[in-house]
């Protein structure tokens, strides 16, 4: 009877839990099968893409590195590493035991390290953001930031609050958004005293009324527009320094109005409005924690959801102290507002990268039929899968292997899909297509291709990277480019044979050129194809953990299946960045780990992800600060 490799190491893995791996020393045990299998390319001074293990002595080096750890762990899971045409390699007890010591002894790191739920820096509204609160704010759809600098982006992100910083340029953008805003939102009458009307749900006051009434109004007015503005509770003597503006305004000579028009303008160019503060109550001690106050929750779950300020239902809760024991009903609702395509947009634009699609330009001599319409159509269909499984709260492997999809007549005739008429989008079946899943939305097969042909390494180096979660190293300086010569013969595979055979480019290659191939069928600009240059096209080919597939359809499948819990973990970590505004650490693994095996419990479903960030401890609380209030 023949066993394969795979449930061999099942078996030894089995077995291998049966062993008290606590007994076991990284000197006796981890190092030799290290220097055994992997040193010819990482140890004793060599450091294949840019990896040298030298330097872990202890199982202490081990946590150190534990970046490193992770992944190495994940590549020999994954029978990734060595690579399969290495001659020596582990077996299948060696391979067991070295994932099984090394999981051991990174969870034993990450339990019993402190609980720390990270450093947030006190982070800028970026522009999509700021657009939105001003839009909530003012209850009308009105995008001031459209001329403001772009926003840096750490970790794939623009939201991120460590690179979001504020230029002198952008502190003018700000004040002259605030003034033009403020002219209107706050109506003033004309010379018959009647309120001109503008495009704005406005703010006035009934003209002419007592002083004191009109006092009276304008403080209640203060009041409120500030808390929703802070996203949180004011203190009187926030309102009483803008009354006091507004005072000397009309003082100067300007109406009254002009006043309250001013104490716009000052709460808008406010730190506690442009900055997400959450400093109430914040342990001076940077080792100690706290859970965020709920004003401080909302305001994280609404700019996490709909990128903008908290709700008058979500400030409520708030102010009864009843979210928390709320959250999964306030969620659901969040997810399916129309609020929520900030969310779609936002991330999938960033994770996805179709936001780059605006960018890039398919060579027009080669690709005519291109234009921006299908441009724009191309992204529409991936932010709409994205946006239905979300709403519907279906399982996220979907978003790899959905036998649906959103289309128009315009996209539809682009994949050859019939009977499909206007231009409204709608659901369409894909059974007996070659498509399914984002990887094959032209959006994603546009954007990893060249202007003028596909590119298997693009296409490879982005499953890699953002979809598995395993980034191959940076490309060595001065490697020659793929030649662009007219006259090379055979398909795109075969003249990439010579430039695989470069020693420096190989190791990388066999992990991301396999994938790549996989989607050679598809153009570039994302079109069915079976030939290419005039000869067939091979898409079959060979993962380097040792699964073989016949073309893109079976590469989906085992992605969806073999390598799922590698998406559903790299989905998670990109999510919860996104959600935090700061980059994970090694004290978010545990976040990490529970969210996991929350969704794989639940069948993987989009609100078990949501609900498990905001639950988790890295968005739940807040650490200290040194010299905090």
């Amino acid at each position: 009877m023949k066993i394969t490799g795979t449930i061999l190491f099942f078996l030894s893995a089995v077995c291998m839990n049966a062993v008290d791996l606590a007994k076991m020393s990284f000197e006796k045990d981890i190092l030799p099968i290290l220097q055994e299998n992997c040193f010819s390319c990482h140890g004793d001074g060599e450091a294949k893409g840019d990896l040298s293990l030298d330097g872990f002595k202890t199982a202490n080096d081990v946590h150190r590195g534990y970046k490193i750890w992770e992944k190495i762990r994940k590549l020999v899971l994954a029978n990734e590493m060595p690579p399969q045409k290495k001659k020596k390699r582990p077996d299948a007890k060696q391979r067991a035991l070295l994932t099984d010591w090394t999981r051991q002894t990174l969870d034993t790191f990450y339990r019993t390290a402190p609980p720390d739920p990270g450093r947030v820096t006190v982070r800028r509204l970026n522009r999509a953001e700021y657009n939105n609160t001003i839009r909530d704010l003012m209850r009308v759809d009105f995008k001031p930031a459209r001329d403001f600098p772009a926003d840096d982006s750490g970790y794939g992100f623009d939201n991120i609050g460590d690179v979001l910083t504020m230029s002198p340029l952008l502190m003018e953008k700000y004040f002259a958004a605030a003034e033009r805003i403020a002219a209107k939102a706050v109506a003033v009458p004309n010379a018959d005293g009647r309120i001109v009307a503008t495009p704005f749900q406005n703010f006035y006051f009934r003209y002419p009324a007592p002083p004191k009434l009109r006092r009276n109004a304008a403080e209640g007015f203060v009041r409120t527009f500030l808390a929703r503005a802070y996203r949180r509770p004011v203190r009187a003597e926030e309102v009483r320094r803008l009354m006091l503006l507004a005072k000397q305004v009309v003082d100067d000579g300007a109406s009254f109005e002009h006043g309250i028009r001013m104490a716009v303008v000052a709460t808008l160019v406010s730190p506690h409005f442009l900055f997400r503060w959450e400093f109430d109550g914040a342990p001076k001690n940077p080792k100690a924690i706290r859970s965020l106050n709920e004003h401080e929750l909302a305001s994280r779950i609404s700019f996490y959801i709909w990128n903008s300020i908290p709700d008058d239902t979500l400030m409520e809760l708030a102010r009864r102290g009843q979210l928390r024991k709320n959250l999964p009903a306030q969620i659901r609702r969040m997810l399916r507002d129309a609020k929520a395509q900030s969310l779609v947009a936002n991330f999938t634009g960033q994770w996805l990268q179709l936001r780059n699609l605006e960018m890039h330009q398919p060579d027009k001599r080669l690709f005519s039929a291109f234009n921006n319409e299908l441009r724009a159509d191309m992204r529409r269909e991936t932010e709409m899968l994205f946006a239905h499984v979300m709403r519907e709260n279906r399982s996220v492997v979907d978003l790899l292997d959905a036998n649906y999809t959103f289309v128009n007549d315009r996209l539809a005739n682009w994949y050859g899909l019939k009977k499909v008429k206007g231009g409204q989008f709608r659901i369409v079946s894909l059974k007996g297509t070659p498509r399914g899943g984002v990887l094959t939305h032209a959006s994603v097969l546009t954007l990893t291709s060249d202007p003028n042909r596909t590119s298997p390494v693009k296409r490879g180096k982005y499953v890699l990277e953002n979809i598995l979660g395993t980034p191959p190293p940076p490309a060595p300086d001065n490697v020659p480019e793929l030649e662009s010569d007219a006259e090379l013969k055979g398909t795109l595979r075969q003249q990439m044979v010579k430039h695989r055979e470069n020693p420096v480019c190989a190791s990388c290659h066999q992990k991301m050129d396999p994938i790549g191939f996989a989607f050679e069928n598809f153009d570039a600009v994302g079109r069915w194809r079976t030939l290419d240059n005039g000869e067939p096209i091979n898409a079959a080919s060979q993962l380097d953990s040792g699964e073989k597939f016949r073309d893109a359809t079976g590469l989906r499948k085992i992605l969806a299946v073999r390598k799922r819990d590698l998406f559903v973990r790299c989905l998670t970590e990109k999510m919860l960045t996104f959600a935090l505004g700061r980059g994970l650490e090694f004290y978010d693994k545990r976040a990490v780990d529970g969210i996991v095996k929350q969704m794989e419990r639940d069948g993987f479903k989009f609100e078990t992800l949501v609900m498990g960030i905001v639950k988790s401890l890295p968005f739940d609380m807040k650490r200290g600060e040194e010299g905090g209030k």
